[in-house]
């Protein structure tokens, strides 16, 4: 085997950079909006209404899901579930190519929230959990998220370039939609040889007690732990400032007259360029600056209202497109340091390894619920309220959401704190 021809530390990070390839590939189809987003309005007919209900349908069926996935992540193979997953994404992305109706569409990204979400996501956090001890969470997760900018940026500008040479058509917009299908189910099929299938416990080995038995019980004591429960919801409170992202790139469109052919481009940059800059920059802090990435996700949030506040103060429409262009990527790589990190607070919590999975997936139900509403309500507001109006309302809700986490990581610390001065007495 390869892990045998290997030493244990390039074992490690080969599997790093496998998982990374996954993660950087999966949600391209369903984040399909990044960078056509004006082409999906024009060539698929749809409105931001509409977007944003798709994305929503999307949430929910994630947050559903998750449920199952606190059993499914420490059940089944994650060799098995990371290329099965990659696959089925690929394989409904062919089916998006044919632009199918509004129905037609929000079936689909119900069934990319199943293969990337429910099957996929909660794993590969785990998968990445486990490479690592506890000082080398942040820098995992950091790298992880830098990992996949790149790969992001790559595969992103790749179809950009297709749908650019092939005349920025609804022909050239299903070329790269098809591009994106065909890599993530490469990606797969290289997954399914490389990924190496998790550890059976010795007591299952000699067949004292099942599997099932195994991941059942471990959701049980996932779901008793109240920490658990609190850093999902600070994860919440960032993953909707986040979700905020998406709508400079009208903003820019609206306000500040960006050029179409820059709008594709400013989507990946904001989206997937910034995870190159936020991954290490948040893991370095939090692993060597902060030592906590509960405590610097409440610095970096206070940060982040300032300058929103600023933000929505500026006479932007005495500025140029450059410059607006610069203020929005600069609050989005504040975010990004903290989407970066926010997976690594599992391990500040003291979370058992044997039951990483099933924290992971309590993780993202409620860290990724605000995907249930918050593309439908910003979309809503923009739609309702056109013009900066919308917007206003948009990065008001931003600075709630920023307001709230700050208040959460505040009550996590004081519960982290109270928690180790019971284990040291």
């Amino acid at each position: 085997m390869l892990k045998d021809r290997m030493s244990a530390v390039a074992y490690k990070w080969f599997t790093f950079v496998v998982l990374v390839l996954g993660g950087g590939t999966i949600f391209k189809l369903s984040s399909l909006k990044d960078a056509f987003y004006v082409p999906m309005q024009e060539f698929m007919g749809l409105s931001n209404t509409q977007i944003g209900m798709a994305l929503s349908v999307y949430g929910l069926v994630q947050t559903i899901g998750n449920f199952a996935s606190i059993y499914l992540a420490d059940r089944f193979s994650k060799r098995k579930m990371i290329s099965i997953s990659l696959v089925g994404i690929g394989l409904t992305g062919i089916y998006i190519s044919t632009f199918p109706g509004y129905m037609g569409i929000l079936i689909s990204w119900a069934l990319l929230s199943f293969w990337g979400e429910i099957v996929y996501w909660p794993v590969l956090l785990k998968a990445v959990r486990l490479l690592g001890t506890s000082e080398e969470q942040g820098r995992l997760f950091g790298f992880l998220e830098a990992g996949r900018g790149i790969v992001d940026t790559i595969v992103a500008f790749t179809a950009l370039a297709i749908f650019v040479g092939l005349g920025e058509t609804a022909f050239a917009l299903r070329g790269s939609i098809l591009f994106y299908s065909g890599i993530v189910i490469a990606v797969g099929i290289v997954s399914y040889f490389l990924v190496e299938d998790d550890k059976v416990s010795q007591e299952v080995l000699e067949g004292k007690v099942s599997q099932s038995k195994v991941a059942f019980d471990g959701m049980l004591k996932a779901i008793k732990m109240p920490e658990i429960w609190v850093v999902s919801f600070m994860i919440f409170s960032v993953y909707s400032v986040y979700c905020g992202l998406t709508y400079f790139i009208p903003f820019l469109k609206d306000i500040y007259g960006l050029p179409v052919a820059l709008v594709g481009a400013y989507g990946i940059i904001n989206q997937y360029g910034l995870k190159m800059v936020g991954g290490p920059v948040g893991g370095f802090l939090v692993d060597k600056k902060f030592h906590s990435p509960i405590r610097y996700t409440r610095v970096a949030l206070i940060i982040a209202i300032i300058y929103m506040v600023i933000f929505m103060m500026l006479p932007h429409k005495n500025f140029n497109v450059y410059l607006g262009m610069v203020l929005t990527l600069g609050y989005g790589a504040i975010i990004f340091t903290m989407r970066a990190v926010f997976f690594a607070n599992v391990d500040e919590i003291d979370v058992p390894r044997d039951i990483s999975g099933a924290a992971m997936s309590i993780a993202c139900i409620l860290g990724y619920a605000p995907q249930l509403f918050c593309f439908a309500l910003y979309g809503y507001l923009l739609d309702s309220y056109p013009g900066f109006t919308g917007y206003q309302f948009v990065f008001s809700c931003m600075i709630g959401f920023s307001i709230l986490g700050v208040i959460i990581s505040t009550v996590l610390l004081r519960m982290v704190k109270r928690r180790k001065a019971m284990v040291q007495q």
